[in-house]
């Protein structure tokens, strides 16, 4: 397999920290720019941008395959689900989310629409890659109840308040840090992108801070930061 550094003059090492530094920190393009010239790496911030775009995606995509091997033979329990309005250039989209019942993203799908056909486009995807759960926990968006019984998913689904479905809720919270920082997005095509190698990248350094003393933590870290210097070699 070819490697996909190849015919680029900086050193994976440094792409890598780019990427990381720019899609899992709310920091923009100048931001990552100033950090790496403290560290004596001189690049223009539109290089970042370049490596973000080119290896972005080749990232998650790795970090996503090597989970869903480790989920095979596991029943999918439980899915939260629930959707953001994200503004673009004025005009109202719709960031549909996904986690597990441990909080893991499984699935971010931006569409123009809230209605049936939206919630229904999200719903074959994820269960293409997922699987059918035991149950769903949604809101009262009708929209999904419609879903639901197009596919015969309808008993499956538990319909809550807010504070039931924290879970999808929170999920939201680093994507939303991220966008201010970003100042927003100018088209549909960039949210999904940046949301699909958001969620995969939260989900490969998340290691669940709260619930490990700092001794676990540090090793969880470690084990992290150690895959990520590995990916694509």
């Amino acid at each position: 397999m070819r490697s996909p550094f190849k015919y680029f003059n900086s050193s994976p090492e440094v792409i890598r920290l780019a990427v990381m530094l720019y899609v899992r920190y709310p920091l923009s393009l100048r931001n990552v720019e100033d950090l790496l010239a403290e560290r004596g790496i001189d690049i223009c911030h539109e290089t970042v941008r370049l490596w973000w775009n080119r290896f972005g995606p080749l990232f998650a995509s790795e970090i996503r395959k090597r989970r869903l091997r480790l989920r095979q033979g596991c029943q999918e329990w439980r899915w939260h689900l629930d959707e953001v309005f994200v503004k673009i250039n004025g005009q109202t989209h719709y960031l549909w989310r996904a986690v597990d019942h441990e909080g893991e993203v499984l699935e971010a799908v931006a569409t123009k629409r809230r209605d049936r056909r939206a919630a229904l486009k999200f719903l074959k995807k994820l269960m293409k890659r997922y699987g059918r759960p035991v149950a769903v926990v949604t809101d009262r968006c009708p929209s999904y109840g419609a879903a639901m019984r197009t596919i015969g998913n309808a008993r499956r689904q538990i319909c809550t308040g807010r504070r039931v479905n924290n879970r999808a809720e929170n999920s939201h919270q680093p994507f939303r840090r991220r966008e201010r920082a970003m100042l927003r997005f100018r088209r549909m095509g960039t949210l999904q992108k940046f949301s699909a190698v958001h969620g995969s990248i939260h989900n490969h350094f998340n290691v669940d801070r709260h619930l490990t003393n700092r001794c676990s933590y540090k090793i969880n870290r470690t084990a992290a930061l150690v895959a990520w210097q590995m990916l694509l070699t």
